[in-house]
């Protein structure tokens, strides 16, 4: 396929960053060959603000960037363009619903990771994805008219798949979906990275047709329906692979890397 691209826009963890949750030089080097063609860029994660910075800060990002999927939308100076917290029916609801299963439970609000427990090797995952330490908690309450996101936590891929279900009834009210499948995110409805493409695309004023997505996950998949180009990481999910356009190397392969090389600057030269 034949698109002209001039914005790219790309997921975080199992995209940008390896295994480790690491840049790599190849990766940065190629986001400046990017720059260097004259193209924009930016990224879209399920990550907090705090944990898009040292991203934002290494690549010097200055364009807008979406965080929880796109549900705050903000600039490296501080500045907010605009949040979505989830509704308070559905916050009420979800802990209804997880009510004694075998999950631990975060909240992110007030730029703060409120948790269930300090321990775990997602804790520890964490830790390093939205760069501090969590507030431990076992009652939630006070956050539930200002939560950005909630993540249920488990090991247990087939009881998120459950609890997921269980949720249907809210989903025209907020957006859940396992990020991992170890995750089950919960973020306003308008939270949700197709609406996240499209709010970078206009603050940047590239037409969505002119947009790259690239991303590993099913959260993903909603803005690879809106960019004219959509690209998956080659040790993503096999339906996943499946929606995008093109397949390129895994994040421990510098795909991100890969894709801009052999897919994204051969496009805008042809």
């Amino acid at each position: 396929m034949s698109v002209e691209i001039r914005l790219v826009v790309s997921d975080v963890d199992g995209t940008l960053v390896d295994g480790k949750k690491e840049l790599t030089s190849g990766t940065i080097d190629a986001v400046g060959r990017l720059r260097t063609a004259g193209l924009g860029f930016t990224i879209v994660s399920a990550r907090p603000r705090s944990g898009m910075m040292p991203i934002a800060d290494r690549l010097a990002i200055d364009a807008p960037m979406g965080a929880f999927n796109g549900g705050t939308i903000f600039k490296r100076d501080g500045t907010i363009v605009c949040q979505h917290f989830i509704d308070r029916e559905v916050v009420e609801g979800m802990f209804d619903l997880a009510e004694g299963a075998a999950v631990d439970v975060w909240v992110f609000a007030d730029d703060r990771w409120y948790a269930s427990t300090d321990q775990g090797v997602h804790v520890t995952h964490e830790r390093i994805a939205s760069n501090q330490a969590p507030i431990v908690t076992g009652d939630f309450t006070e956050l539930y008219d200002r939560a950005d996101k909630i993540t249920f936590v488990s090991d247990d891929a087939d009881l998120l798949r459950g609890l997921n279900d269980k949720a249907r009834p809210f989903a025209d009210r907020a957006t859940i979906m396992q990020s991992q499948t170890y995750y089950l995110d919960v973020t306003a409805r308008a939270a949700n990275k197709g609406d996240g493409i499209s709010l970078l695309a206009e603050a940047m004023g590239t037409p969505l047709s002119a947009t790259c997505a690239i991303g590993d996950q099913a959260n993903d998949v909603p803005m690879f329906a809106r960019a004219g180009l959509s690209i998956a990481m080659g040790q993503g999910p096999a339906d996943v692979r499946a929606k995008a356009d093109k397949v390129t190397a895994g994040n421990d392969e510098d795909g991100v890397a890969q894709a801009i090389d052999t897919i994204i600057l051969p496009s805008t030269l042809a």
